[in-house]
């Protein structure tokens, strides 16, 4: 009749921030991915350098799909890893998704700089 409490039971709050923080990681891997897809979708109207700028466009575009997907698969590590050090009382705080996604924004800002660079110069 009566249900025995889990483990999962006696740190309800903290399981439920882990998924609040994993689900802010999920928005911003689609955020990154989403930021691939619009700067792969910049037409330039110079011809001159017209292939610089699709060239460094998809590669934006695929390196943000890329990150994206890899900054997904440390959120989901980090979710489990820390789901398991709520339980057992061994927390620790990742790393790996911090410095993965620091990464890929430093990245793309640059390529970014390059493709305004290219579209306002020519």
């Amino acid at each position: 009749m009566g249900q025995e409490k889990t483990v999962d039971s006696k740190y309800i709050q903290q399981h439920l921030a882990n998924e609040r923080t994993f689900l802010a990681w999920v928005r911003t891997g689609i955020a990154i991915v989403g930021l691939g897809f619009l700067a792969a979708g910049v037409v330039f109207r110079s011809t001159a350098h017209e292939q610089l700028g699709h060239w460094i466009a998809a590669l934006i575009g695929v390196g943000a799909v890329v990150f994206g997907a890899i900054i997904l698969g440390c959120a989901t590590r980090d979710y489990l890893s820390k789901q398991k050090g709520i339980n057992t009382d061994t927390f620790r705080s990742p790393k790996l998704s911090i410095w993965v996604t620091f990464a890929s924004l430093g990245l793309f800002d640059l390529f970014l700089l390059a493709l305004v660079v290219v579209l306002v110069l020519y």
